[in-house]
């Protein structure tokens, strides 16, 4: 478990280099390129930040960039950890800890998922509802970091029904076929087996992936509000016969670039500019 003094550390030297913020994005696979869109922009690699890890995974640049999307200060993380690249729970989500104290009350976090409801399509878009945690794993395990919230944090509304209202009438606005759904986390790196997603459709998901989940659940914990969308990058195993790849994963969330950069961008534009209050 990160201490506040480690935690603080990073987040000191991320302020320094790049100022506070009050909104968050965080990058799933192949959805690197949101960040070219902001004004004013500053960046500094993983590398440098003490504590951090490095992201060893194709399609993740490895680097927080800050700067101005309309009249909103945006961090975006371009490139995530995960817990199948070796890292424990607090270094995956240590990030989150980072933005919550650099001043963001509000997190937009994105992955590339499988779909598992068979209603999808590569090339969809999916608003986040809820979750499944299939993993087995919880970031909040161990003492409580008293400071950024409490020792059981409510998950009712793990994904911001406000947010969501506002996602939805975005998409709406710019002609996008906006699905919802279900997102289920699984260890990886494996893609999941038919008969694994099988049991993930039973259990009601309707994507499934290897990542959001913990970033979600310690946002939340931090008092954040979390709006989660998935790029459905190709279709659950078992629902086709064709086998799974990570390099179609990464052509496939190319495609979705744009119609993703439209809606995330519409929906920082429609947020309220908040005072930045860092903890």
């Amino acid at each position: 478990m990160s201490t506040y003094k480690e935690i603080k550390r990073a987040a000191d030297l991320v302020k320094h280099s790049l100022g506070p913020a009050d909104i968050g994005v965080i990058l799933g696979s192949g959805l690197g390129g949101f960040e070219e869109q902001l004004r004013e922009a500053a960046e500094i690699s993983y590398d440098e930040i003490p504590g951090f890890p490095r992201s060893t995974v194709a399609g993740h640049a490895g680097k927080f960039v800050a700067g101005m999307l309309g009249n909103k200060r945006v961090l975006v993380m371009s490139g995530r950890f995960h817990s199948y690249e070796g890292y424990g729970m607090n270094k995956v989500t240590l990030p989150v800890r980072v933005m919550r104290l650099l001043g963001i009350k509000t997190l937009i976090v994105t992955n590339a998922a499988g779909a598992v409801n068979t209603d999808f399509k590569p090339g969809d878009l999916m608003l986040i509802e809820d979750y499944i945690n299939l993993s087995g794993r919880n970031p909040l395990r161990g003492k409580n970091l008293d400071r950024f919230g409490p020792r059981f944090p409510d998950m009712t509304y793990a994904y911001d029904r406000e947010l969501r209202q506002i996602t939805q009438e975005e998409a709406e606005k710019l002609g996008i076929d906006l699905k919802r759904g279900v997102y289920c986390w699984m260890n990886g790196p494996s893609f999941e087996t038919p008969a694994e997603i099988r049991m993930a459709r039973t259990l009601g998901a309707d994507a499934v992936g290897m990542s959001t989940v913990p970033e979600t659940i310690v946002a939340r914990h931090s008092g954040i509000k979390v709006l989660g969308i998935s790029s459905i990058t190709n279709m659950a195993a078992g629902v086709l016969e064709a086998p799974i790849n990570h390099e179609e994963v990464l052509a496939a969330a190319e495609i979705i670039k744009i119609p993703f950069r439209q809606l995330v961008s519409a929906v920082i534009a429609r947020l309220p500019q908040e005072e930045i209050v860092e903890m």
